[in-house]
């Protein structure tokens, strides 16, 4: 009796262009701005929330390595990263208790940096 061996999902690097790689970098870094931000001393919603955020972004770099629906993370992504700036505006500007940009702080830039270009990366592989 002959048996075939199935390779269950991998890793797809190989289709992975220079735009993929700069939005994974992208991604990963405001994972670990969140997931940091969620393990500090933040009130227990926010620290959920914060984790949940994290979690998101390496699920969706998984779900690309993995080559999995990538144009519907893609889809996805730009309205998830979308929402992070506006609440992160709202939440620390929009109050009047700090003085925008001036306040950002160094965590804060690093994060939207690598959210805007996370969302140029989106907008631009969507297109393709």
């Amino acid at each position: 009796m002959a048996t075939t061996e199935s390779q269950g999902p991998g890793i797809d690097v190989g289709s992975l262009s220079g735009l993929h790689w700069v939005g994974i970098a992208a991604a990963l870094i405001t994972a670990a701005v969140h997931i940091r931000l969620g393990v500090g001393g933040l009130p227990l919603p926010l620290r959920v929330s914060f984790l949940l955020a994290g979690f998101g972004f390496l699920g969706a770099v998984v779900l690309v390595l993995l080559d999995y629906r990538r144009r519907a993370v893609y889809a996805v992504g730009i309205p998830f990263t979308l929402v992070q700036i506006v609440l992160w505006y709202v939440f620390n500007f929009a109050g009047g208790g700090k003085s925008f940009p001036a306040d950002v702080g160094t965590l804060g830039a690093v994060d939207k940096i690598a959210q805007v270009v996370l969302i140029a990366v989106l907008v631009a592989l969507l297109r393709r």
